[in-house]
């Protein structure tokens, strides 16, 4: 069997888009499909801890110019596809999902043929 490495190496200034980075693929090799807002909210969400307070909720509208009916939408899909879940009163990022993005990330794909 023959194997190939392929490196990649990409610099985000903030957390916030190294989770997006993280995410995109995530969802590309999963093939989940994610749209660009909900890879946004997936994101922000894992920053910050959580999507549950106002105040949070409030953050995300202006940093990504969009309404609180939307981010109930968006939840209401991630939930359904176990993205994100409800932690006692929170609503969060999944933990086999999650990563802690004030640190460098390496990720490791393998793709088998069959």
């Amino acid at each position: 069997m023959k194997i190939i490495l392929q490196k990649l190496k990409k610099a985000e200034v903030d957390n916030y888009l190294l989770a997006e980075r993280y995410y995109t693929v995530l969802s590309a090799v999963n093939d989940l499909k994610l749209t660009r807002r909900e890879i946004e909210l997936v994101a922000y969400t894992a920053v910050r801890g959580n999507i549950s307070y106002a105040n949070i909720r409030k953050d995300f509208c202006e940093k990504y110019k969009t309404t609180n009916p939307s981010i109930n939408n968006l939840i209401s899909k991630l939930k359904r596809m176990g993205v994100l879940v409800k932690d006692a009163s929170k609503i969060k990022v999944n933990p086999q999902i999650l990563l802690n993005f004030e640190h460098d990330i390496t990720l490791e794909l393998r793709l088998v043929h069959g």
